[in-house]
C-alpha cells in the first residue's frame, strides 16, 4: 500500500501526464485528469528553420535553453530538416546555459551536458548567472517558451554587449474546454479531491481563464483553500501567490515530478 492510498490528486498537467499519473498512482493515488494546455509545434516553421540553418551554418557562442520542450521541437524540426547531427554538433560547440532540470535532461538525452545550469530555475535566475559572464561581442541564442519574447532576459543579454538571436518552437494552446474546467472546480470544493498538482505557470493560467469566463472564479477561489496545492518549482509558486493562493507543497531541491510526488507523499500520507 502507497503512502498516497486513499488520497485523490487532481492533474493539470498535459505534456507529460500519464508519467506523473503513474508516479502518483504507484503511491496508491487516485488521480483525476484535467489537462487545461496543450503544446504545438510554432505554426509558422520558418523563422525556426532559419535559425537551425544559422545555427549549423555560423553557431553560437552561448546558448540559453529555458525548457526541455524546447529542444526537442527544435531537434525535430532539424530532423524534418535533415541537419539534426549538425545541430548536435553546434550545440556541442557552444557554452549551454539551462533554466532548470529539464532542458538539461534534453540535452543528456542526445549525449550532451549542460555547460552553466542556473543555480535558481526560472528567468531570473539565468539573468543572475549570465550578469557572472564576460559576454561582449559573444553570439547567444536563446530558445523562448510558448510565444513569450522575454524581453527582461534578451535586454539584459544586450546590454551586457551580447549578439542575441532567439528562437520560439512552440506556442501554448486550449486542451480543456469550459465543461471540463467546471468539473474539476466543482471536484475541489466538494470534496472529492485532496490536492491538485500545477506543474507549469500556463496551467494556472489557463485554469483562471476558463474559471473566469464560465463565472466560477469565487467557486475556485474557494475549492483551492479548501485542497492542498502543490506547485512543482518557483515559477508555478510565483504563479499562484500572485492570484492569492496558498501554495502547500513543494519540493525543496530538483524541481522534478518524482520529487513532487515524493513532497506530496510526505504531505499527504499516513500520519500527515
Amino acid at each position: 500500500m502507497g503512502q498516497l492510498s486513499g488520497r485523490t490528486i487532481a492533474l493539470p498537467e498535459t505534456r507529460e501526464l500519464d508519467r506523473l499519473a503513474q508516479l502518483l498512482e504507484a503511491e496508491g493515488a487516485a488521480t483525476l485528469r484535467c489537462p487545461l494546455v496543450a503544446i504545438k509545434d510554432a505554426p509558422d516553421q520558418r523563422p525556426v528553420e532559419a535559425w537551425l540553418r544559422a545555427l549549423v551554418a555560423d553557431g553560437v557562442d552561448d546558448l540559453v535553453l529555458l525548457t526541455g520542450e524546447g529542444l526537442r521541437r527544435l531537434l525535430d524540426a532539424a530532423e524534418r530538416l535533415g541537419i539534426r547531427a549538425e545541430v548536435i554538433a553546434a550545440i556541442a560547440r557552444a557554452r549551454t546555459i539551462t533554466r532548470g532540470p529539464k532542458p538539461a535532461r534534453a540535452l543528456h538525452d542526445v549525449g550532451l551536458a549542460t555547460s552553466l545550469p542556473a543555480a535558481v530555475p526560472t528567468s531570473a535566475g539565468v539573468i543572475d548567472e549570465l550578469s557572472r559572464l564576460e559576454l561582449r561581442g559573444r553570439r547567444v541564442g536563446v530558445q523562448l517558451y510558448g510565444e513569450e519574447p522575454n524581453r527582461p532576459l534578451v535586454d539584459a543579454l544586450e546590454a551586457a554587449g551580447a549578439r542575441v538571436t532567439t528562437v520560439a518552437p512552440y506556442i501554448y494552446a486550449s486542451a480543456s474546454d469550459e465543461a471540463a474546467v467546471k468539473a474539476l472546480v466543482a471536484a475541489l470544493g466538494d470534496g472529492r479531491v485532496d490536492a491538485i498538482a500545477f506543474t507549469s505557470a500556463s496551467q494556472v493560467d489557463r485554469l483562471w481563464q476558463v474559471a473566469t469566463d464560465a463565472g466560477v472564479e469565487a467557486t475556485l477561489r474557494a475549492g483551492l483553500a479548501r485542497v492542498r496545492v502543490a506547485a512543482i518549482g518557483p515559477i508555478v509558486h510565483g504563479a499562484l501567490v500572485s492570484r492569492g493562493v496558498r501554495v502547500d507543497v513543494e519540493p525543496e531541491k530538483a524541481f522534478v515530478m518524482r520529487r513532487l510526488v515524493s513532497a506530496l507523499a510526505v504531505a499527504l500520507g499516513p500520519g500527515a
